[in-house]
């Protein structure tokens, strides 16, 4: 019979069927790419722009590296992630729609910082909505290792970058009369018997104090073994830095003394940034080997 001729062929030759978790995973996936898609249409202004700060504004430029160390901190923890159960949760969708308001507010407010930091507000929200709280504290330290590559608003880096200007001229004040250079201090200026000498806000040290606040929070992660330690080593590189700045000054001011003007504010002053820089590395290091000795732990899983 025909019809049994028919029937036998398609037993034999069973048509494809698309399993009900194949289209959900499929649906998934696109629903992924839809929202990956739209965080792009947001944000890729606000992104050139911070990359474009990231090339012009030396105290940031250590911004290029913290996103890949924020991937790489997520890479490192894979294997924890795989074991976190993946539990969507309404409770991520207000910090979603919270993350969009203060985008707007901070594009239309002409608010960079507003802007950049809801990015950071946004993937959280995203996070928690669709993998869960567990997930949201598996990945809070690169989720706030970001924040590191935002540059401040401009009226909390004053607020910064002057009583660090004040601070390096008095004591660079105070100690170059113990070597044999009188001065006179006022404000952020010092007054040699040669000339003057102003620490203006790119001597402040904040650009040094930056890039080593940053490398210090990465050099804790590699080499430090519990989260005190990795606070302890991002707090030790201030006082590094204010003073490796101080030294500087102090190191400039001796050359504008028994030396030359011209060559101690030009090529002695850009030189010294980077030796002073490489001396505050070796300080964070002997910091932690400081650590090591004085209390060592046994290795433990970060």
């Amino acid at each position: 019979m025909p019809y049994a001729v028919d029937l036998a062929a398609q037993e034999a030759n069973p048509e494809p069927l698309t399993s009900p978790s194949g289209a959900s995973a499929r649906l998934g996936w696109i629903s992924y790419a839809s929202i990956v898609l739209l965080i792009v249409v947001l944000y890729y202004r606000v992104a050139i722009k911070l990359v474009y700060d990231w090339f012009t504004l030396p105290d940031y430029s250590h911004g290029f590296l913290v996103p890949f160390f924020a991937a790489f901190l997520i890479w490192d923890k894979r294997k924890v992630l795989q074991t976190i159960p993946i539990r969507q949760s309404w409770f991520g969708v207000p910090l979603v729609v919270f993350s969009i308001a203060v985008l707007i507010l901070g594009v239309y407010g002409v608010e960079l910082f507003t802007s950049r930091m809801s990015f950071i507000f946004l993937m959280t929200g995203l996070i928690w909505t669709f993998f869960g709280w567990a997930m949201v504290r598996a990945l809070r330290f690169p989720l706030l290792v970001l924040v590191l590559a935002i540059p401040f608003p401009a009226i909390l880096f004053n607020q910064i970058t002057f009583p660090l200007q004040l601070l390096a001229s008095r004591i660079a004040s105070d100690i170059l009369p113990l070597l044999g250079v009188p001065t006179l201090h006022e404000g952020n200026v010092i007054e040699l018997p040669v000339m003057k000498l102003e620490v203006a806000e790119a001597c402040s040290g904040i650009r040094s104090l930056m890039s080593l606040f940053t490398l210090a929070v990465f050099y804790g992660y590699f080499l430090e073994r519990t989260n005190r330690r990795r606070i302890i080593l991002a707090l030790a590189s201030i006082p590094i830095a204010v003073a490796a700045n101080v030294a500087r000054i102090v190191g400039t001011g001796l050359c504008v003394q028994y030396w030359d003007p011209e060559k101690a504010l030009g090529f002695f002053h850009e030189f010294s940034g980077w030796v002073m820089f490489v001396i505050s590395l070796a300080c964070l290091y002997l910091v932690h080997r400081a650590m090591q000795l004085i209390s060592p732990v046994k290795a433990q899983p970060k």
